[in-house]
Order: C-alpha cells, then sequence, then structure tokens
C-alpha cells in the first residue's frame, strides 16, 4: 500500500486499534503497579511522544512528566553509530522517586543500557522501563524491558512516533516499509 504521506510501498505492522487497546492494559498495570508512589514518567524523545501522550490519559494515578532527548544515530542513517549523545537533559532531580522510562523501541538495547546508567547514578527510588515496541532479535546487551507493548520483527518501523528520515512520525499506526 502506498499513500500520499510516502511514496514507498508499506504495509501495517501494528494498526491504530491494536495500538490503542494496548495501551490501555499497559496503563492499567501501570496504575496498579505504581499505586501510592511518586511516579515520574521520562520520555525519550521525540519517538516517545505519541506514546506517552496516549499512555497519560489511560493512567489512573497521579504522576509527572519530564524529558530526555538522546541520540544514537546519524543523518540519514537508519542504524545506529553506537555513540550516545544528551541532547536534551532533566529538568528535575529524580532522586528518591518512582521513574518509569517511556520508549518508542527497544532495539540493540545499548542507548537504553546507557541512559540507565546515567540515571542509576542520580539515585532514583526506582527506575523502570516501559516500552512501545520490542525488537527482542536485535538485542545485543541484556537490558530488562518491564512494560512491553509489542514484541516486533528485526524490520525497519516507522508511524506513531518513530521516524523515517524525520518524517511520518504522525501516522496512527506502525508501518513497515515493503520495498
Amino acid at each position: 500500500m502506498t499513500d500520499d504521506l510516502t511514496n514507498i510501498p508499506y504495509e501495517t505492522l501494528i494498526s491504530e486499534t491494536q495500538l490503542q487497546a494496548r495501551i490501555k492494559e499497559l496503563g492499567q498495570q501501570i496504575s496498579a503497579d505504581y499505586a501510592g508512589q511518586d511516579l515520574l514518567l521520562l520520555c525519550i524523545l521525540k519517538g516517545g511522544v505519541l506514546f506517552l501522550t496516549d499512555l497519560m490519559r489511560q493512567l489512573s494515578i497521579p504522576h509527572e512528566i519530564d524529558f530526555l532527548a538522546v541520540s544514537s544515530y546519524g543523518k540519514e542513517v537508519r542504524e545506529s553509530t553506537g555513540v550516545v549523545r544528551i541532547l536534551k537533559d532533566l529538568d528535575k532531580p529524580i532522586k528518591g522517586r518512582s521513574v518509569l522510562i517511556i520508549e518508542d523501541i527497544v532495539d540493540t538495547g545499548h542507548t537504553l543500557t546507557y541512559i540507565t546508567n546515567i540515571l542509576n547514578a542520580r539515585q532514583p527510588a526506582s527506575l523502570k522501563l516501559c516500552a512501545l515496541l520490542d525488537k527482542i532479535e536485535r538485542r545485543r546487551v541484556n537490558i530488562p524491558v518491564d512494560y512491553i507493548g509489542f514484541t516486533i520483527p528485526d524490520k525497519f518501523v516507522f508511524g506513531y512516533g518513530l521516524d523515517l528520515d524525520e518524517k511520518l512520525r504522525n501516522l496512527p499506526f506502525i508501518a513497515v516499509a515493503t520495498g
């Protein structure tokens, strides 16, 4: 299938309906697990933004949000370079807080290992990871993912916050290129 948004052929891997149903389930689970805690949702920019906003709406407990921007990809590169840079750090300290990292996709695990090492040094009460997508086949380092939306095959995906050359983040579904 192609449309006006892209000239590359693609197929829908995860529909909007599937995404929203799973996010609702994750919201219920996270609300139960973090009841009574000082929860901070820490969104990894840019890809995690749509997931964060939809997940927040499904939480029934008080929480705050913050953002961390990192990069391990070069310009026009669809593979991680392995070098992680912090582009935007947190606005407030996390010492003593229950921190849940909100990530769009876990691939090799290198970037999240780097992030969790930095954050653990800041002494949160707890630090866990919620990823919309998990590409377990590509994992190079063991990083525990506490909440997983979907496990996907080792294919390049875009849409619902994930970009294709910085575009198509606005698609309401997850797509995979077929051509």
